[in-house]
């Protein structure tokens, strides 16, 4: 597929996902780059911000098949993965697949679950396969998670530790409507005379597959590595404010973003722009910020947006 497919595709996405969202134009365009890049998402913001109509829509519109898992304190690894179940019949076991075997995967308040049941399905998300007593199952393709969290309730919560919380490539805050869009939404519910919003599919599984392989072919030019690598090594000399800055595997995540939101604007390279749009969604998660500022409750994107101005940009003549 052609980097002007992808780009008209994407179009088509976002405009029907539009349908079911007002506003948040960037969570919406962050969330579609993301899973272009094959990454995971961690939506983390307040109850009632559209997060599990959003994964929904972007289903329904990429026509992948989704599922939804509501996380407590007492759900399994097994009520994640599967298991296996003995079949009178036949006097063997037989292996029942559980919800991770599907497309778009909503783990919904995540941090609700124990450490057992979240290391889980990080494994899976990492090795896009599922290990049961020995024998070994591939997950569909694609295969993407978009987790939740509620930040301010954290009692009987289980946080995610900031290794697991690298697993996911992209961190998004939603955040509340303005009040124009807010008039919006509550128009567009008088006028459908019901709950659910009517999505219809504008592209194919097969068809999202071709657009996540087309990524690979934009084209990062030498002082574009450089400026990634930079923006990366900024966070690791920063400590003043920083006490861990991001890994390699941060690198990645901004060369894989980057890429991809290129190609949704029609580019089939990538200039400092792109690096800019995905830098704090990319990153912020990954940093671990001086005890100190926990009391102050500077935020990670602010340390990250207050860092990528301090970095060097690339010129091109």
């Amino acid at each position: 597929m052609k980097i002007e497919e992808v780009h008209e595709k994407s179009n088509l996405v976002l405009k029907e996902v539009g349908k079911a969202i007002v506003g948040k134009e960037n969570v919406l365009k962050m969330i579609l780059t993301t899973i272009l890049a094959d990454g995971h998402i961690l939506l983390e913001d307040l109850p009632g911000l559209a997060k599990t109509l959003m994964a929904k829509s972007f289903a329904s519109a990429l026509g992948l098949q989704f599922k939804r898992v509501q996380f407590t304190s007492d759900l399994l690894p097994s009520d994640i993965l599967g298991v296996s179940v003995f079949n009178q019949k036949t006097l063997e076991f037989e292996f029942r697949k559980g919800p991770i075997f599907t497309n778009i995967l909503l783990a919904d308040e995540i941090n609700r679950a124990p450490p057992k049941t979240q290391s889980a399905l990080l494994e899976a998300m990492q090795e896009r396969q599922v290990t049961i007593e020995g024998n070994t199952y591939e997950l569909p393709k694609p295969f993407i998670v978009i987790a939740t969290q509620n930040p301010i309730e954290q009692e009987g919560t289980y946080p995610l530790p900031e290794a697991q919380l690298d697993r996911f490539l992209v961190r998004l805050r939603v955040g509340y409507p303005t009040k124009e869009e807010e008039k919006e939404i509550l128009k567009r519910r008088m006028e459908r005379k019901k709950e659910d919003v009517d999505i219809t599919p504008v592209v194919t599984p097969e068809e999202v597959l071709e657009m996540q392989r087309a990524i690979e072919d934009v084209y990062i030019s030498e002082p574009i590595l450089d400026y990634i690598v930079n923006v990366v090594e900024m966070t690791r000399r920063d400590k003043r404010s920083i006490e861990i800055g991001a890994s390699p595997r941060g690198s990645l995540a901004l060369m894989k973003l980057s890429r991809a939101y290129a190609a949704i604007e029609g580019r089939d390279y990538v200039i400092p722009d792109d690096v800019k749009a995905v830098a704090v969604p990319a990153l912020s998660h990954r940093l671990i910020l001086k005890r100190e500022l926990w009391y102050t409750k500077v935020s990670q994107e602010s340390v990250m947006e207050k860092l990528l101005e301090k970095v060097p940009v690339p010129k091109f003549e």
